[in-house]
């Protein structure tokens, strides 16, 4: 974890002074309290211009306004400047974990991300929309809200014949069943409409879609639909050409973020608060390395290329996840994994967007369906190093280049 590097001591009789030293830049803080003050904690906080943030804090207290005061608490300030906001919330929930073990989510306004669960424990599994991460279960997202998962939820299990009710299934030829089995759009183990291996392939089918983003169930319908014209069936090619029209139209409302979390692979770029520096935030399996300083001032004296220096961070790291067996196995535990997706996703979704994303290319997301083919896609994927490299010259070009370059 990065620490609050900078640290500047207040005395309200010279408190020009104190502001004039602190810079008017993005970053995270916290307020000591003085010594008298025992068992007192401190402050917390995180702004985007440090100066203007501490005036208000510790200036001189208007006698008509209940806005929060901290002149009479501060004996000191330590502070970390940032270079984007990406960086600021990062950082920000890191001290804010330490200090506040217990109500830091509360203080952060901080909710889990929403996701897509299919409980692989269940005898009869389903897929449903969770802001709960577990030891078990397949696991997809993150989406922008619970609305989002349950609305591509909706549209994709259109496309399988897996239950969406809640109810414990106990294979009664008694149970009238629901207006899913009615429409033959389940197969109805509630009242033994089907075997259970029958819905145990149909749940797998279901997973591969996913796992795959979509690519296996079209790959699938592609190969029907052309045995059915080879045969000369065209009316059974028009109709497995309609469930490819469905399958598109189900991938179409998918955000690029949301994916098996397992294969979360990517790389966030932020400009660092440094001069000529690109932060690189590594994402293993949904979860956000410390940052990596390019420090371009430096690296060009350096004998070997960036990209190589690159290749030396992300490929062990995309090795190791590459191996992993679940969101459970890594030893930061659930709720970690919960908040560091729930950043993610709060920056990914968020308008505007600062800095750029890469995810790793070739994963499971665009192979087959086959565990196997998941596996080797996963091992031959590449990241794209080219288009890494360019952004970080975007990133790092001054503001009149990158106005006449949109304008151009």
């Amino acid at each position: 974890m990065q620490e609050l590097d900078s640290n500047a001591e207040f005395d309200a009789a010279r408190d020009s002074e104190f502001f004039a030293v602190v810079p008017a830049r993005p970053a995270v803080f916290a307020v000591e309290p003085r010594e008298e003050l025992t068992g007192a904690k401190p402050y917390l906080l995180r702004t985007a211009n440090l100066r203007q943030r501490l005036v208000r804090l510790l200036g001189p207290p208007d006698p008509a306004s209940k806005r929060l005061n901290l002149r009479e608490f501060a004996a000191r300030v330590h502070y970390r400047v940032v270079g984007s906001p990406f960086e600021l919330s990062f950082l920000h929930w890191q001290h804010a974990r330490r200090l506040w073990p217990s109500a830091y989510r509360e203080r952060l306004r901080l909710r889990p991300p929403a996701v897509l669960k299919v409980s692989l424990t269940n005898a009869y599994p389903r897929c449903y929309a969770t802001r709960r991460i577990s030891a078990t279960g397949f696991y997809f997202g993150p989406f922008p809200s619970r609305r989002a998962a349950d609305a591509f939820a909706s549209g994709f299990l259109d496309l399988f014949k897996i239950r969406r009710c809640q109810i414990k299934i106990r294979r009664d030829p008694s149970y009238p069943g629901c207006m899913y089995s009615e429409m033959k759009m389940c197969l109805a183990p509630c009242f033994a409409g089907c075997t259970k291996q029958d819905y145990d392939a149909e749940v797998g089918r279901a997973v591969s879609f996913l796992a795959t983003g979509g690519a296996s169930l079209m790959a699938e319908l592609e190969r029907e639909r052309e045995a059915a014209s080879e045969a000369l069936d065209f009316e059974r090619a028009a109709a497995v050409h309609r469930r490819v029209e469905k399958t598109a139209e189900a991938l179409r409302g998918l955000p690029e973020l949301a994916r098996r979390l397992d294969d979360l692979n990517a790389v966030v770029l932020q400009r660092a608060a440094e001069e000529h520096t690109v932060e690189v935030f590594l994402v293993r399996g949904g979860r956000i390395d410390e940052p990596r300083m390019l420090r371009f001032a430096e690296l060009a004296s350096e004998p070997r290329p960036v990209e190589q220096i690159l290749r030396e961070w992300m490929e062990p790291a995309a090795d190791q996840n590459s191996s992993s067996t679940g969101p459970g196995t890594a030893p930061q535990g659930y709720r970690e994994l919960e908040d560091q997706l729930s950043l993610l996703a709060r920056w990914f979704y968020g308008k505007p967007r600062v800095g750029e994303i890469f995810f790793r290319e070739g994963t499971a997301r665009s192979s087959s369906a086959s565990p196997q083919d998941a596996a080797n896609a996963r091992r031959n994927s590449e990241w794209p190093y080219r288009r890494i490299l360019r952004a970080c010259s975007r990133l790092l070009a001054p503001p009149e280049a990158e106005t006449a370059a949109d304008g151009h």
